[in-house]
């Protein structure tokens, strides 16, 4: 469909940077993003367009997203975040080999930014693979050539992170499915430290569902 031109590809990569408009529709992957009259198509992680759609109809209430346009051979998409940080994370993610636009989405769409730092400088392969959902080859992948980036992990992070997955297995014995606890998880501060405490907390987001 388009020239293959891995140069031509790059620029495209990092024309937009920003997008600011009014949100018009919110989808489960995507936003539809109003600038001056042109709906812009805007992937995001759930948190982020929850955020957004919040926003729809209100005078006034413009979004800002920072964006990365993936150009492809037979296709052009849009990813938008709230945060300049998130969308660094995410160029981070799919500079990667073997890990594309929609693997590096999946990845941050499970939990808050500074929670998957602390998975990576953690070295907490079990959580990503488990808790995101990718496999563990890519999230030792992940670990291996982000690691450094984040510093150290401590211990206490190990353990909290290393707990999701004793929460994740207790709540699929009730009968929650992954997705329903992911996207609870998100939502659990880390004030709740204990396997305990987290599913209680988890347990009460599922229960406002």
């Amino acid at each position: 469909m388009f020239a293959k031109s891995t140069v031509w590809y790059n620029e495209l990569n990092y024309m937009i940077g920003t997008l600011r408009g009014k949100v018009i529709f919110g989808g489960e992957k995507y936003v539809i993003l109003d600038v001056a009259g042109v709906g812009y198509k805007v992937y995001a992680p759930p948190f982020t367009i929850k955020a957004a759609a919040a926003k729809q109809g209100k005078k006034g209430e413009d979004t800002v997203f920072w964006t990365h346009l993936c150009v492809r051979e037979n296709a052009i998409d849009l990813y938008g975040f709230t945060e300049k940080a998130e969308v660094e994370f995410f160029e981070a993610l799919i500079a990667i080999s073997g890990i594309g636009p929609k693997s590096a989405m999946g990845v941050m769409s499970v939990a808050p930014l500074d929670t998957l730092k602390m998975a990576i400088a953690s070295g907490e392969t079990s959580y990503l693979s488990k808790v995101s959902g990718v496999g563990k080859k890519t999230a030792e992948k992940i670990i291996v050539e982000l690691k450094d980036k984040f510093g150290r992990g401590s211990g206490a992070a190990s353990e909290i992170l290393g707990g999701d997955g004793d929460v994740i297995g207790a709540l699929e014995s009730m009968g929650y499915s992954l997705k329903e606890i992911r996207e609870a998880l998100q939502e659990v501060g880390a004030d709740a430290k204990s396997v305990e405490q987290r599913i209680k907390a988890a347990l009460k987001v599922l229960g406002k569902q």
